[in-house]
């Protein structure tokens, strides 16, 4: 038995994304025996009430507005979780949060400062993976395509860009302040959008073709799935509207190329120094070459999400999914000694 703080919430656009996974993922710690408490970074230790009100398993169709986000954020305060008796006393900490605060490196900071053991990677690979113009620039050092961008400001925008182009914010998930850009007319807007949620705007070259993802879980990839959005990409409606993409697992691919792109995204995963778990996620044009997008540390985990997806192609129910996280976690950190102790 193990004592786990199951930490999730945050106060990033994907807030709704972190509780819909936290409903789940505490059903699942919990039917293995562990005894899990729930600590929102916003609001705190949640009581058996407030898990029922807040942990909602169904996301909205979108994000929570800026003025949400931002009476959020005015009550969050990372630094004084540690003082809470849930996180303190706590064997592992589960993190089910996305975003930038979530998983750009901050709070595994403070979690490693305050001597815990937690789930996924470190400040370092969470920080690499999270900047994409970062990643990016590893990925092409690495001999991994991906699509070519540009950062903004792009001298002579107008013939510099080829059309169309992708602009999204270069720290955020979820498809968050993603537009696709068919005009130069239209790059203002976009970018505008896009800087809402980001102080850096990428602009990257728009792959027409199949879209894929790979679950990483360990140090093994697990089954490719193909995702079909009703949309040009698989934006944040598509993501969490039922009805809106068709996902298949295993992808309708042939296995050679399903095993190339496995072997992808495993050495994507080691390239941005992951560990634990990870989603990678892919387009391919029209010659079946694969270009790798973004890695995600901290990927959806409700059982119905593409990580969940990709572990159950190899047999691995949700559950046990859950588990091999906090196991892998676990065995990294040696023991089970408390948090601060």
């Amino acid at each position: 038995m193990t004592r786990i703080c199951l930490l999730t919430g945050g106060s990033t656009p994907e807030r709704d994304v972190a509780l819909a996974g936290a409903a789940q993922v505490l059903d699942a710690l919990r039917s293995r025996g562990h005894v899990v408490t729930v600590v929102d970074t916003v609001t705190g230790p949640l009581q058996p009430e407030d898990e029922s009100r807040l942990l909602n398993p169904a996301v909205g169709r979108e994000p929570p507005t800026l003025v949400e986000l931002d009476q959020l954020a005015s009550r969050e305060d990372p630094a004084t979780l540690f003082s809470e008796t849930e996180i303190r006393e706590a064997d592992l900490v589960f993190l089910v949060l996305h975003g930038k605060q979530g998983e750009g490196g901050e709070l595994q900071t403070l979690l490693d400062l305050a001597g815990a053991t937690y789930t996924g990677s470190d400040p370092l690979g969470s920080a690499l993976a999270m900047d994409k113009d970062v990643a990016k620039r590893l990925f092409r050092d690495a001999g991994i395509a991906t699509p070519s961008w540009h950062m903004w400001p792009v001298e002579n925008p107008e013939t510099a860009i080829t059309y169309p182009v992708v602009v999204k914010p270069s720290k955020a998930g979820s498809t968050v302040g993603l537009t696709v850009v068919e005009t130069y007319e239209a790059l203002a807007d976009a970018v505008a959008l896009a800087l809402r949620f980001d102080d850096e705007v990428m602009l990257e070259a728009f792959v027409p073709g199949r879209e894929f993802t790979v679950g990483i879980l360990g140090d093994r990839a697990l089954g490719v799935g193909e995702i079909i959005p009703q949309h040009a990409i698989f934006d944040y409606e598509c993501k969490y509207t039922p009805g809106m993409t068709q996902e298949l697992f295993p992808a309708p691919i042939p296995d050679a190329l399903a095993e190339t792109m496995r072997e992808i995204a495993l050495r994507a995963h080691r390239v941005l120094k992951l560990r634990d778990f990870s989603r990678v996620d892919f387009r391919m044009d029209a010659r079946d070459t694969p270009y790798c997008l973004e890695v995600n540390t901290l990927p959806g985990l409700t059982s119905a999400s593409l990580l969940p997806q990709s572990a159950a192609v190899l047999g691995i129910d949700f559950p046990e999914l859950c588990e091999s996280i906090c196991q892998e976690a676990l065995r990294r950190s040696g023991d089970r000694k408390k948090v601060g102790s």
